[in-house]
């Protein structure tokens, strides 16, 4: 066995370490739960050091809930900020994972890193596009000519304020913002709101739910292309799982909207689709970033 590159998915309920030779199929795929974090790590390095008892390890890719601080000269790089996890915030999420490994290794969000998967493999392979995970939070990764959107600090898309829908006096889950976009379309959302989870619903319920979360992931989509048009928007995450849910959220586009800006673009764009990797798109991703910094570091 050559040496491997490994990818991280550290999500708010879930772990995912995979492992892979040439960066899309996968040799090893292992799920931890997320708890506390220094729980959290410790499972992630046992996992690792069972990868390495079976070959070398070339680098390690971490894409991780947030929000993270990734400004490169912040003593704080690499770790969580203010987050509604609030056990996490502050976590440094390298240190944690990495700390002994003795590799190369590179971090970033977790939509982000399931967006260059979805952009090298699957349906964000346009020149613009924009991948969502809608699930215990939300987030969202912008893909524009050549690589993924950044600023000062990665986009928190999941926190946009987004229009109600009349009669909606649901207050919102989100510790800062009550009814922002992560707070009136999350899981924890629809859980709050029908008593279960999404997964659990059926019948008229399930299709509520549905077109509930999908008339306010519309308005997120609405204020992502009010900056940035993108081409293709990609969601995933457990909310988007709901049958139908896709569908609904393009039907909801033009009077989110108001027929400006155009969403869709008069039939071009944006399309809403599924992540072509499905659950996978994360781990993948964070496989493709251990592949760049190995890549990297063997340059140097």
């Amino acid at each position: 066995m050559g040496a491997i590159d490994v990818g991280i998915e550290l999500g708010g309920t879930k772990v995912i370490v995979g492992a892979s030779e040439n960066g899309r199929d996968l040799t090893h795929r292992e799920r931890l739960p997320t708890t506390d974090p220094s729980s959290t790590f410790v499972e992630i390095r046992a996992a690792l050091e069972g990868l390495a008892s079976h070959g070398p390890i070339a680098a390690v890719g971490i894409g991780s809930f947030g929000p993270l601080d990734l400004r490169h000269d912040s003593v704080r790089y690499g770790s969580v900020v203010r987050s509604p996890k609030g056990a996490w915030s502050g976590a440094n999420i390298v240190k944690g994972v990495t700390e002994g490994l003795g590799v190369p290794w590179a971090i970033d969000t977790d939509v982000n890193v399931a967006l260059r998967a979805e952009h090298a493999y699957g349906a964000a392979s346009g020149e613009s596009a924009a991948y969502l995970t809608v699930g215990t939070g939300i987030g969202g990764g912008i893909w524009d000519r050549g690589g993924p959107v950044m600023g000062a600090n990665h986009p928190e898309i999941g926190h946009v304020r987004v229009r109600r829908l009349p009669g909606d006096d649901f207050e919102g889950v989100c510790p800062y913002h009550g009814d922002c976009l992560e707070g009136m379309a999350s899981g924890p959302a629809i859980e709050q709101r029908f008593g279960r989870p999404g997964y659990m619903l059926e019948g008229p319920a399930l299709r509520e739910a549905r077109d509930l979360a999908a008339f306010y992931v519309a308005g997120g989509v609405v204020a992502l292309c009010s900056v940035i048009p993108v081409e293709t928007v990609v969601i995933g995450g457990g909310v988007s799982h709901m049958d139908g849910f896709h569908a609904s959220v393009s039907a909801a586009l033009p009077a989110v909207s108001g027929g400006y800006p155009p969403v869709p673009f008069d039939g071009d764009g944006p399309v809403i689709v599924p992540p072509d990797l499905g659950d996978d798109a994360g781990v993948i991703g964070a496989i493709l970033l251990a592949m760049s910094v190995g890549s990297i570091s063997e340059a140097s």
